[in-house]
């Protein structure tokens, strides 16, 4: 319990660094770019267009507006700090509850399934109950979607892993050159070549990367390739969203968030025969053999399970409202730090030692992370 108030504090601490920073204004500034959620477009729709036009005509205009603009500031900001606290205590819960589940039991296929499963307790309610209106796709909608969550099943089950072989801490810390998988998907599948200051950016990434694996004293095999798995994934994630969703109309109601639902749904799906397949039933014996440990009851173990799942869907939902409120170089400042505040919180809640160089590398190759947002969105612009 004192450990996790410390993390706790750890996050506070970080958003009023970083989230009490953010505009509402520059959000509005930035307001014609394109956000993606975890790699994946969401579906344009003209209809917000419209509506804001209309909203500005019958109410006066920019006056009105701008007097309505002085008295919600505060409330904007400290909704945008609201979210970007969750989104930091949602992913550093995630990160503990999901090391603390694999050090009980060593079946990462199985966990990562159960994680993924547990979306659907969240966002089903949401259609059954008409709180969220629920998409309608097609069967040929459902083959474009198909690579995607094959891809985000690999982002999912490789970090699982990662983090069941390695320390919390070097997971992030390889986690942290996916942009050089990017740019390198990028270029040999979309032929996107992109200006020298950005590949630059890669250099202090490699460089950092390299200096942590050589110096991480939890070094594996497995939880590098394993982080690298989860990189390339995401990255591909991501070129198959431009190849095949860039301005086509998928489905009806399929905005970012019912669209992560459906790569949920799907992820899961694809992930239990392969669970199966790697780990048979083993798991269900091995709970059993953990409880009879006395290290933990079924009761105890179960909301360890769930809530490693529940921390992972909630995360990605508050992600998707923080990328929606603020301008893209906001938000590669917040999950920079993000990333800062997970590898520390790790090192606090596990006592995971770091070596010094380990530190040395990991901080450069966060550096050369923010570096490469940085120079991607001014080539964006």
């Amino acid at each position: 319990m004192a450990i996790m108030k410390k993390v706790i504090l750890l996050a506070l601490a970080a958003t009023s660094a970083s989230a009490f920073a953010f505009s509402p204004k520059a959000a509005t500034a930035v307001g014609s770019s394109v956000k993606t959620f975890n790699g994946v477009p969401p579906a344009v729709s003209k209809q917000f267009a419209k509506t804001t036009s209309t909203t500005l005509a019958l109410s006066g205009g920019a006056a009105a507006v701008a007097e309505e603009e002085s008295g919600s500031d505060m409330g904007e900001t400290l909704k945008v700090g609201s979210y970007f606290a969750l989104w930091y205590l949602f992913n550093i819960g995630y990160n503990i509850y999901n090391k603390q589940a694999l050090n009980a039991l060593a079946y990462p296929w199985t966990i990562a399934t159960i994680q993924m499963a547990t979306g659907i307790l969240y966002f089903v309610p949401l259609w059954l109950t008409g709180i969220r209106k629920a998409p309608k796709l097609s069967l040929d909608d459902l083959k474009t979607l198909l690579p995607i969550a094959l891809c985000h099943t690999g982002v999912h089950v490789g970090a699982v892993i990662a983090l069941g072989a390695g320390a919390v801490s070097f997971a992030h810390i390889v986690k942290a050159s996916e942009p050089v998988v990017t740019c390198g998907a990028n270029a040999l599948l979309l032929g996107e070549v992109l200006p020298v200051k950005v590949y630059a950016t890669l250099l202090p990434i490699i460089g950092g990367v390299a200096i942590a694996s050589m110096k991480e004293l939890s070094f594996t095999m497995l939880a590098l390739a394993s982080a690298m798995l989860s990189n390339v994934s995401s990255s591909l994630r991501g070129v198959l969203s431009k190849k095949t969703m860039s301005g086509k109309q998928i489905g009806e109601n399929l905005d970012a968030q019912n669209l992560y639902a459906v790569l949920t749904a799907m992820s899961t799906l694809i992930l239990i025969p392969m669970m199966l397949a790697v780990e048979g039933t083993g798991f269900l014996g091995a709970f059993k053999d953990v409880v009879a440990g006395g290290a933990f009851t079924n009761k105890s173990l179960s909301t360890l399970l769930l809530l490693g799942g529940a921390s992972y869907y909630l995360y990605n939902e508050v992600a998707f409202l923080a990328l929606g409120k603020v301008n893209p170089v906001t938000h590669a400042v917040g999950n920079t730090i993000k990333r800062v505040v997970i590898i520390v919180a790790s090192v606090v809640a596990f006592k995971t030692p770091m070596s010094t160089g380990s530190i040395i590398g990991s901080s450069i190759a966060i550096l050369g992370t923010l570096m490469y947002s940085l120079a991607m969105n001014s080539v964006k612009k």
